[in-house]
């Protein structure tokens, strides 16, 4: 039989998440690899599975990957599982479907719960369209970095963040981010799991004055369209109005669309620009 790698995604809480197919897949498997066996071995025990496991975790996902690949070039079916939620996501198992593909092994997931994807439903923010950004790096430089990315972000944004680091994190994003709409969501699917709107400045007064428990995602509104605008139409407004004509004539425009085109850019009518261009004449 070929060899095969099952991506099993497991409860981020609740055990009744599980699916019928993942305990199925984990019962026929012929090896487990977990993150950490010592906190797999209690959804196991719990489902009654005797299937062996190993540890695949971000400290010897590359050695031990190079083993699980050779063990499945010879046929074994590997499921793969993480701590809690879908493997590969923000999880070294990307780095084994990835090795899998370059050496010809089938790669199948199995669907299940994500800690991102259960936040931003619970979010009440736009799910059209979002981007996930896992944990902030611990680099203040990269942090940095994504943080201005995150900045200019019109998706709506995932993040996640620990407990002791909420308040920095949150003291950080509204100095980048400002007063943005934001749902914090904790404890996802567990007994005392809560999910609250707010904005960032009111999720940092929360959090400095009542503590944060349990790990949390953040999902957080992005840019908005009107305030891109807006920011766009004060930079023209910086530039000198003979400039901003030039701007467009020096690109083959004719002076009579410059002008349409620059009282748009400003926000006002065709006839204010050209009354203004006739007074600086003047």
């Amino acid at each position: 039989m070929e060899g095969r790698l099952y991506l099993c995604a497991t409860p981020i809480g609740n055990l009744e998440d599980i699916t019928l197919r993942v305990l199925r897949t984990l019962k026929e498997a012929d090896l487990i690899a977990a993150e950490d066996t010592r906190n797999s071995i209690k959804l196991l025990n719990h489902f009654d599975i005797k299937t062996p496991m190993t540890s695949y975790h971000e400290y010897n996902k590359i050695e031990k990957g190079k083993q699980l690949v050779e063990k499945m070039l010879s046929g074994s079916q590997i499921a793969l599982i993480t701590d809690a939620g879908t493997p590969a996501i923000s999880d070294p198992g990307e780095e084994l479907v990835d090795m899998c593909y370059e050496n010809g092994i089938s790669v199948t997931s199995l669907p299940g719960p994500a800690a991102c994807i259960t936040a931003l439903t619970l979010s009440g923010l736009s799910t059209r369209r979002f981007a996930f950004e896992a944990f902030l790096p611990a680099d203040k430089k990269m942090r940095r970095i994504v943080m201005e990315e995150m900045k200019e972000e019109t998706r709506t944004i995932i993040m996640y963040e620990a407990p002791h680091r909420m308040v920095k994190t949150l003291e950080e994003l509204e100095e980048v981010l400002g007063n943005r709409r934001m749902a914090l969501v904790r404890e996802l699917t567990k007994r005392h799991e809560t999910a609250f709107r707010t904005t960032i400045p009111e999720a940092l007064k929360r959090c400095r004055e009542e503590g944060v428990r349990g790990e949390c995602v953040l999902v957080i509104e992005g840019k908005s369209r009107a305030l891109i605008e807006e920011e766009t139409r004060e930079s023209w407004l910086m530039m000198p109005l003979e400039d901003h004509m030039e701007y467009y004539e020096s690109r083959g425009m004719d002076r009579k669309n410059a002008m349409k085109q620059v009282a748009k850019d400003r926000g006002v009518g065709k006839r204010e620009i050209y009354q203004q261009l006739l007074d600086e004449k003047e």
